[in-house]
């Protein structure tokens, strides 16, 4: 697995289902399963990774093709759910090529092959990254490279990941008016490159690369925070509980919430700054009292935070850092068994057609059937 620097001291937190700051209680009777957490207080990096089980994974593969591999992959190492990752060549005309062959036109395309956990990522969450990354209207090409082994492509192993993958494909051209150069086809072959080609820019940092590899960490759809977060305002626009809750880090009583038992279509978004944190497709009835999510709406929508005492992992929206509520580990297991437990007076919901309404219409592509 690749991540970037991995602290080596492993820190074993127990947790008791705390919702209330500061509070160490069960709720109705069930004692929380206790997951290892890798890093300090405060620190988000991959704690997702560490709260769910490995038995609790789905992994998924796709291999995609956005010019130099170099760069398509130390992108993708940088996206929270991404497993793993290998550069190689596909769809070509020979066997076993090597890097000689592929530049002298075998006909394969240099390709990464990812490994993600669909209960982290969706696969439409991959493609919609891929699309940022690449220009998809080029043909053979994307940034200084040329040639056929350049072209970009989204190879698939299944019916189910095409029908996902022209799924957003045609979302994406919608919007745009205008029809992509991106090969989409089952996978033919797939051959791991050279040993020096994998992982290269991590051995070389300040190699040549085509993708601003930042951008891995920015939200996968547009956000800019546009509301007035200062306190007054605050305080003027949410009621007593909402702002003690998101501003104070409190919590609601149980079973409580107007969200508790509502399942329509649609995303919960933060209720302070707006930004989208859930959506519909996830929530489930936990009985603990208060919404519950198995994910968040993208991989990186949520800030997991450590609690000093160890005992907790917080969530927090990314933006405007309201307290949302806490992360267990005893939520579905066929679904990543994680239970975001969500204070339904930090939240507010959009409904489906009201996305394009409110502003949120890049959304429906996680809804589209």
């Amino acid at each position: 697995m690749k991540y970037g620097i991995m602290i080596p001291l492993m820190i074993i937190i127990t947790i008791t289902f705390v919702f209330a700051t500061g509070a160490k209680e069960n709720i109705n009777g069930a004692q929380k399963e206790k997951p290892v957490i890798d890093g300090r207080p405060g620190d988000n990096t991959n704690i997702l990774e560490v709260l769910i089980n490995d038995a609790y994974r789905d992994i998924h593969t796709i291999y995609l093709a956005g010019g130099c591999f170099w760069g398509v992959e130390g992108y993708f190492t940088r996206v929270q759910g991404v497993v793993d990752t290998q550069a190689g060549y596909a769809n070509g005309e020979t066997e076993n090529p090597s890097y000689e062959d592929v530049i002298n036109s075998s006909g394969h395309a240099e390709t990464v092959k990812i490994m993600f956990d669909e209960n982290v990522i969706s696969l439409e969450e991959i493609i919609l990254h891929f699309l940022r990354v690449i220009d998809p209207y080029s043909i053979n090409r994307q940034g200084n490279d040329i040639g056929i082994q350049y072209r970009s492509g989204i190879y698939y192993t299944s019916d189910e990941q095409a029908e996902k993958i022209l799924k957003v494909i045609g979302f994406f051209e919608k919007q745009e008016g205008q029809e992509t150069a991106i090969e989409t086809e089952p996978l033919q072959d797939f051959y791991d490159a050279e040993e020096y080609h994998q992982d290269y820019l991590e051995k070389n940092p300040f190699g040549y690369c085509h993708i601003p590899l930042k951008t891995a960490d920015d939200p996968l759809f547009e956000f800019e925070l546009t509301r007035d977060m200062s306190d007054e305002a605050l305080k003027s626009r949410l009621d007593g509980i909402s702002y003690n809750v998101t501003q104070k880090g409190g919590t609601e009583m149980p079973f409580t919430s107007e969200y508790l038992d509502i399942h329509e279509k649609g995303i919960y978004v933060d209720i302070a700054s707006g930004e989208p944190l859930f959506s519909s497709a996830d929530k489930y009835t936990s009985g603990s009292g208060w919404p519950s999510f198995t994910k968040a709406i993208t991989a990186n929508a949520i800030e997991y935070i450590v609690a000093d005492s160890y005992s907790v992992v917080e969530v927090r929206s990314k933006f405007g850092s309201s307290h949302l509520g806490h992360v267990f580990t005893d939520g579905p297991k066929d679904e990543g068994g994680l239970h975001y437990c969500i204070n339904g007076s930090a939240l507010d919901f959009i409904s489906y057609e009201e996305l394009e309404e409110q502003g949120y219409g890049a959304y429906k592509v996680l809804f589209e059937d």
